[in-house]
């Protein structure tokens, strides 16, 4: 099968859709499968032969985050000519409510079209205005995919429709096996925290909070932007900025304890994904899809969310029983394996197959 998938943010930028998005396209490919991919990207930008570039990406404030898009008439010319050029069996739009290339597609193309939903959302005022245009994309569509009981729930109390949960997926084989980062290893002493360090929802303030009540941990942190470490804690804690995969997969490898202090806005969590195969026992927020990623705490520690207080507590506990983290870290391996993109991609192709019987193949709409 020819598959066209449509990626909405910078592909030089980590970030959880991008990931999947990858991921899935190898899987596909592995799968015998014929894919290319479409993402907001410079002409300067080094990109897999799989990826085309449709033009630089600018920052725009989205579900509590910054995320950087492409939209204009640049974007839509490159989108245009991707899909004629693609000649695709079936288009897979990733996050088409939001202003970039998914609306473009959307508007460009006809014959079968899959969507994937990322996020969970509220009405706003901005959805309110935007109705008329985003339910003349959702029309076109063939096929809706949520990653999430969160993401489905929304995308139906606002839009209605049917829609099919396919979750995140994470190949588990990439992660399982790894050396620690020079210097470091489980010594029953280590927090980790991978993400945008100046990204609120991410909660990075919290755990930093959290560590002013664990004397003897030591926190090792990975990913793009600036935070401002406390003075009583700075000798603690080490800072790699943003990495390579295979150092993230090594990070994962060198902590005791994996921790995820979101706030709020995830749909998933990806990060839990992989630090459950790496492995790593897993201290995450309460929120609804962390709990559920992690079996309402059956394969990871749950803590108060917010609170730098019940992080602590939790921490402590763990980092003072490795019993307890070995026991968890093994349920996590099981757990994670209905995530694993061998099982995801099928269940995708699935929904490909069901929207394509009888179709036409996806061409412009003149």
């Amino acid at each position: 099968m020819r598959v066209g998938i449509v990626c909405p943010y910078s592909w030089d930028m980590p970030g959880g859709v991008k990931q999947h998005i990858d991921d899935l396209t190898q899987a596909l490919i592995a799968q015998g499968h014929d894919v290319s991919v479409i993402a907001p990207a410079s002409d300067d930008d080094e990109l897999p032969p799989y990826v085309t570039g449709a033009g630089r990406a600018v920052p725009v404030p989205y579900n509590g985050s910054v995320a950087r898009m492409s939209f204009g008439f640049l974007s839509a010319a490159r989108v245009r000519r991707w899909i004629n050029e693609g000649d695709f069996d079936v288009l897979h739009i990733h996050e088409p409510l939001i202003p970039s290339l998914g609306v473009l597609a959307c508007w460009a193309a006809s014959g079968p079209i899959v969507a994937t939903f990322h996020a969970s959302f509220n009405r706003s005022r901005a959805i309110a205005i935007a109705e008329p245009l985003l339910r003349s994309a959702l029309e076109k569509l063939h096929g809706r995919i949520a990653v999430s009981d969160a993401a489905r729930t929304s995308l139906v109390e606002q839009f209605g429709g049917d829609t099919v949960l396919i979750p995140n997926g994470v190949t588990v084989s990439r992660f399982a096996e790894a050396e620690p980062l020079d210097g470091w290893g489980p010594d029953g002493t280590t927090l980790g925290f991978l993400g945008r360090m100046d990204e609120p929802r991410k909660g990075l303030p919290i755990l930093l909070e959290a560590m002013e009540r664990i004397p003897d941990a030591k926190l090792l942190i990975a990913g793009p932007g600036e935070v401002k470490i406390p003075k009583s804690i700075r000798d603690r804690v080490t800072l790699l900025g943003m990495v390579s995969e295979a150092d993230k997969i090594r990070a994962y490898h060198s902590v005791d304890v994996f921790v995820a202090p979101n706030t709020g806005g995830e749909s998933f969590g990806i990060v839990l994904a992989e630090a459950m195969s790496s492995g790593a026992t897993v201290l995450a927020s309460d929120i609804p899809a962390f709990r559920r990623v992690l079996g309402e705490g059956q394969a990871g520690a749950l803590f108060r969310n917010g609170d730098p207080e019940s992080l602590a507590e939790e921490a402590r506990a763990l980092l003072a029983d490795p019993e307890r983290r070995a026991k968890l870290s093994a349920e996590a391996l099981v757990a994670v394996r209905k995530y694993d993109w061998s099982t995801v991609a099928r269940d995708v192709v699935r929904v490909y197959e069901t929207v394509t019987a009888g179709a036409g193949r996806v061409v412009e709409d003149l």
